[in-house]
């Protein structure tokens, strides 16, 4: 059972009763991610997020970190493109105090000057670690070739040089300009109590007053296509392929979602199933639908060696190429239950809830039962998935993003 209301302070709070559990997840979720920042602060909503984890005017880092440990807990955040969230996961019996914890951190968090410098130099580990983890750095190149410089395009983590460059003045500028009631939502889901959380959440963060400025860097991306090849003495070569993709709130999302599905989700994929189990080029390789408030992308990750990546991405665009006149019923009806079925295992836990509940309403702004997700799966028509195709994937260029022992020279012609 689901259930929306609203803090005194106009703080929406969207609830979802699980039967059948003893946990409970609750979500803070701020309507602030890597692309609202200017360049010249890139990684600061999540540099924020983590000095929310560093000492409070009641509780130090430590008496944080064993007081959920004694509760058996999971206290957490995560910082994405379009949202930071803050959130604890535990038994019902102890949700009140891990609420008064996540409300502590979130007002009363003291941002030492110590613990900033002490941070940067984490974070600045955190940085070279992508940077040493192909498989993950691939997407950050891959969104700034065809995003760019700003908004969409810039990593989450920010840069060695923004992040040594913060101070604790441009974070508290930050929490002005975002951490206010009017781009907060807050989600909860499991063993709840509809009319008992409410009154709980509106003695923790009912009382909050903070405006923030209507005016919000968010910049329109412009999908660019383009061959970007970065040398890197990589064992193998990774490599993303795509196509710009739909907003988040798209009529079209459903036939997208099947169509991803269809081509590179899961093992039963065309790309799995003809660049690994047939050819042999590759371990890993899949396709991904990412979308946003404004725009989206359709792309291919894979990972192959040096003497196999060519052949790599000439299959995978002729894949791409091939979809329209090959695609079958079956398969539409195959993804169809692939997806209904990872979509409803995913709604299990009390954390998968509580995160699908607060993506819709910051997305949609309002909720969509699990019934009528299924509902718009099933009207997918082969003819929509066409649709698709000739939308996307037929016309205009591609862009493709590789990082390895690669040579730009290599792929003249195929792109």
């Amino acid at each position: 059972m689901f259930k929306k209301v609203y803090l005194d302070n106009g703080i929406p709070l969207v609830m979802e009763k699980v039967e059948g559990v003893r946990s409970v997840a609750v979500g803070i979720w701020v309507k602030v991610g890597a692309r609202f920042e200017a360049p010249g602060k890139n990684g600061i909503s999540h540099f924020v997020e983590h000095m929310f984890f560093k000492g409070t005017k009641n509780r130090s880092q430590k008496a944080i970190a064993i007081e959920i440990d004694s509760l058996g807990g999971d206290l957490n955040a995560f910082t994405s493109r379009e949202s930071t969230t803050f959130y604890v996961k535990l038994l019902s019996d102890y949700v009140e105090k891990g609420v008064d914890v996540l409300a502590d951190i979130f007002f009363n968090s003291l941002f030492k000057e110590e613990d900033i410098e002490k941070e940067q130099e984490i974070i600045t580990e955190e940085i070279m670690m992508v940077e040493d983890t192909p498989d993950d750095y691939i997407h950050d190149l891959f969104y700034q070739d065809i995003w760019g410089l700003e908004g969409l395009g810039m990593p989450v983590l920010g840069t060695k040089e923004t992040v040594l460059s913060f101070g604790r003045e441009d974070l508290l500028t930050h929490i002005a300009s975002y951490y206010c009631h009017d781009d907060v939502v807050i989600s909860c889901a499991g063993n709840i109590d509809f009319d008992g959380y409410l009154r709980m959440f509106n003695d923790k963060f009912g009382a909050a007053k903070s405006l923030c400025p209507k005016s919000k860097n968010m910049s329109l991306s412009t999908f660019g296509t383009a061959l970007k090849v970065y040398e890197k003495d990589h064992s193998e070569v990774h490599m993303c392929i795509g196509v710009k993709g739909v907003k988040q709130d798209s009529e079209l999302r459903y036939p997208f979602l099947v169509l991803n599905t269809i081509f590179g989700s899961g093992v039963s994929s065309r790309l799995f199933q003809e660049v690994r189990e047939t050819r042999g080029l590759v371990y890993t390789i899949y396709s991904f639908l990412s979308s946003y408030h404004d725009t989206g992308v359709f792309a291919v990750y894979a990972g192959a060696g040096r003497k196999k990546y060519v052949e790599v991405i000439e299959t995978v665009i002729k894949e791409m190429a091939s979809l329209k006149e090959t695609i079958t019923d079956k398969e539409i009806e195959r993804a169809k239950n692939q997806i209904k079925g990872n979509m409803l295992m995913s709604l299990e836990s009390s954390s998968g809830r509580m995160h699908n509940i607060a993506r819709q309403e910051i997305y949609y702004g309002r909720y969509y039962p699990p019934e009528e997700i299924i509902s718009g799966i099933e009207k997918v028509l082969k003819s929509d998935v066409a649709g698709i195709i000739d939308t996307f994937l037929s016309t205009g260029g591609k862009a493709v993003t590789v990082l390895g022992p690669a040579k730009a020279e290599e792929l003249s012609g195929i792109v």
